[in-house]
Formats: C-alpha cells, sequence, structure tokens
C-alpha cells in the first residue's frame, strides 16, 4: 500500500506545476549520448509526451553530433571542431544536412509518433525558419550565426497540434546551406516563440558549486548570481558556455532555462513536475539559492 501512497503524492506535488505551465511552451533541446542510449531515449519521448498530454505545447530541437561523426568517418571526411564548432567545408555540410534531416530527425519524429503524437520534422530551412550569416568562411566554413527567425511554419504546426522537430540547419540570402550548433538554435527559437521554458538536455548533472562533487548541484539561480558565478570561477571549463546560452536565452525572453542530465530516466518530468527538480534552473529574478 505504501508504493501506492508515494504515487499519489508525486502526483499531488505535479499538480500545480501542470496547472501553472498549461498552454505554454517549452522548448526541449536534446543530442549526444541521451539519443545514442535507446533506454534513454525512449523515457525522453514519453517525458516529451506527457508534457503533450497534460497541456504544455513541447518544441524539439535536436542535435546528432555522433550520427555526424559516423558518417564522415564512413565516408572518410576529414572532420575537425575549432572553439567547438565543427569546420564545415561544403562537402561536411551535405553531409550535416542529409544526416540530421534524412535521419536524426525523421527518427525522433517515428519515435514520437509511436507513442501516438502528431509530430512533424522540418529544418530551419524550411518555411525561412533559420536565416543565418557566415561566422568565419576561412576558419569554420560553413557554419553560421543565427540573424532571424521566422516561426510562422512552428506556430502553424502547434496551433494545429502537431508537435515541431527542428534539425539544426539555416540558410542565407543567396540559398547557402549552413550548419548551426544546436544550443544557439535551441536559445533563438526559444526567444522567438516567448517560450516559458527551455530545456537543455546536457551530459552534466547541472550547475555544481564544486565541479567534482555532484551533491553540490544549484538547483535554482538568478541571471545576476550567474554572471557573478562565471565570474568568481564557480562556474567555469565547459559550463560556461551553456550557461551563458541560458543567460543569452532569459534575455530574449524565455521565463526559465534549465540544464539537466539527459543521461538520467523521466529527467525532463523529473525537473518540471517536482519542487526541487533535477538539475539547474535559472531565471531572471531572484531565487531561493
Amino acid at each position: 500500500m505504501q508504493k501506492y501512497i508515494e504515487k499519489a503524492k508525486v502526483l499531488i506535488e505535479a499538480l500545480p506545476y501542470m496547472q501553472q505551465f498549461h498552454g505554454n511552451i517549452v522548448v526541449v533541446k536534446y543530442g549526444g549520448s541521451a539519443m545514442l542510449n535507446p533506454q534513454i531515449n525512449r523515457t525522453i519521448i514519453e517525458d516529451i509526451t506527457l508534457l503533450k498530454r497534460v497541456g504544455l505545447k513541447p518544441v524539439v530541437v535536436h542535435g546528432g553530433g555522433p550520427e555526424i561523426n559516423e558518417m564522415l568517418s564512413k565516408l572518410e571526411i576529414r572532420s575537425e571542431f575549432v572553439d567547438g564548432l565543427r569546420v564545415t567545408t561544403q562537402e561536411t555540410a551535405e553531409v550535416v544536412e542529409m544526416v540530421l534531416a534524412g535521419k536524426v530527425n525523421k527518427q525522433v519524429v517515428t519515435l514520437l509518433n509511436q507513442q501516438g503524437n502528431k509530430a512533424v520534422g522540418i529544418t530551419g530551412k524550411d518555411g525561412q525558419l533559420l536565416k543565418a550569416k557566415q561566422i568565419d568562411a576561412k576558419k569554420l566554413g560553413f557554419v553560421g550565426d543565427i540573424t532571424d527567425v521566422d516561426t510562422s511554419i512552428v506556430m502553424t504546426l502547434i496551433e494545429n497540434d502537431f508537435i515541431p522537430v527542428i534539425a539544426p540547419i539555416a540558410t542565407d540570402e543567396k540559398g547557402n546551406t549552413y550548419n548551426i550548433n544546436a544550443d544557439y538554435a535551441a536559445v533563438a527559437i526559444a526567444g522567438a516563440l516567448n517560450a516559458q521554458k527551455l530545456v537543455f538536455l546536457t551530459d552534466v548533472e547541472g550547475v555544481l558549486r564544486d565541479k567534482d562533487d555532484p551533491t553540490t548541484l544549484i538547483s535554482h539561480l538568478s541571471k545576476k548570481d550567474a554572471h557573478q558565478y562565471i565570474k568568481d570561477g564557480i562556474i567555469n571549463g565547459g559550463m560556461i558556455p551553456k550557461v551563458e546560452c541560458c543567460l543569452e536565452a532569459i534575455e530574449k525572453g524565455v521565463q526559465m532555462v534549465h540544464i539537466l542530465d539527459g543521461r538520467v530516466e523521466h529527467a525532463l518530468v523529473l525537473e518540471i513536475y517536482t519542487y526541487s527538480g533535477i538539475g539547474t534552473m535559472i531565471q531572471e529574478g531572484d531565487t531561493d539559492e
């Protein structure tokens, strides 16, 4: 009997959050190890389905780095990174688009549809969703920086009860194709949609006071404190660009941005529908931390 009581308590704890977030847009960015682990991938799809069923409006932005690496290796195309961005030649750009739009995107759509959703896969090229400019032709090739977001196609899908699944590929005025970092794409899209939440499913627990001690997880963080923690060196290394993405999303109007470990089963539900969550939530104003 006790286990059923505990389940009931979980539902009661989730109820206020279901009411609070009902009808709002949540952008979920995921990829990497979460996509490669079938069990974790399944629970993420189940979580997105649950969000949809209880009244949220999920939008998925996905990466696909490991799959791109695998395909480039098979084709014997050399790949390198500069400042965390994949150097993208014309040849590499074609492979990136093929893998993200033709393989990964449709895999995510299929998994969502198998759960009874109506999901539609698009890229930033569809409906002129993402316009971009070249960052550094000499250094990075066809890697783009987003200059404009037209959410018409995404809103049309949302209003017709579909879940948009977006691959981070963009074009410029001349029709050139650009590889876009999926985190940056998620920030731009979430801001343009006035999303209430943006969730980054990563391979880390969240922001830690001590990077080697998971028990020092910071559950809630204000924008002001996040800037201070970067200055003080509490937030350091690879966590800096993640947090800076979160801060940029807040600047663009997103109310709450979450960093959580996508390797944890049902991470989305645990973060959004419990008081303490399992990751780090960053927002504009002061928090309880």
